[in-house]
């Protein structure tokens, strides 16, 4: 039986690596990779030398093929993304899929847990997280409007991801559709320039149109 690794790296501080995601890019045939040359800089920071295979969304059938043909080799192999927890916003989850539809119980797919950038922002938010829906990322046009009202009319804490491009955009949204909902944006999780902003809408846009500088960098939006 192969065994195939669901492995979590850091979202942004090195160190933040269990010993367990270590032992098993050092013992697995082959690691896939999101983009082999971000994953390159963990493996040299660690001293780990296993061959690394490129998978990401664009990657063809064929590649699936040649991940299937290790696999049925007998091989082990690790899938680890950018950064995080492959399959959360991720085409990882779409690749755990064909393999369990594939191979069954003849492939053992092993969770290797870590670092979040989703529950990370949650726990650090001071927001009500006994409840929570998760969006990845919202649509960029088609659905956008939709989503805001849904969240509006919410009674759970809804949380999901956003580029720098699309932060300001979001947070106009959110002041039009829910102007007196709590409002948490986490950015920089784990980095130099992690920081934490909690307010209504209408001044958390205001803090990141005054303050452009940090309109930079990776965010997760949690509404109460």
């Amino acid at each position: 039986m192969s065994n195939f690794y669901v492995v979590a790296t850091p979202i942004g501080n090195m160190k933040d690596i269990t010993f367990r995601a270590l032992e098993t890019l050092k013992e697995v045939d082959i690691i896939l990779c999101e983009d082999t040359r971000e994953t390159r800089k963990i493996l040299q920071r660690y001293d780990i030398n296993t061959s690394t295979l490129s998978y990401h969304a664009q990657s063809k059938m064929s590649k699936t093929d040649k991940i299937f043909d290790l696999l049925a080799e007998g091989k082990n192999l690790a899938l680890v993304s950018d950064a995080g927890t492959p399959g959360i916003s991720d085409p990882g989850a779409m690749l755990v899929s064909l393999i369990r539809e594939r191979f069954g119980s003849e492939v053992k797919i092993i969770p290797i847990p870590g670092a979040n950038a989703l529950v990370s922002a949650l726990c650090a938010s001071g927001l009500p997280i006994h409840e929570f829906t998760f969006l990845g990322f919202l649509p960029h046009k088609k659905g956008r409007e939709t989503i805001f009202k849904e969240i509006s009319n919410a009674k759970r804490t809804y949380a999901f991801y956003e580029s720098p491009h699309r932060i300001l955009k979001t947070l106009e949204s959110l002041t039009e559709f829910c102007p007196n909902k709590r409002v948490c944006v986490a950015r920089e999780l784990t980095k130099i320039y992690e920081e934490f902003k909690t307010d209504t809408p209408k001044e958390v846009l205001k803090f990141f149109e005054e303050n452009t500088e940090k309109q930079r960098g990776e965010f997760v939006v949690i509404v109460a």
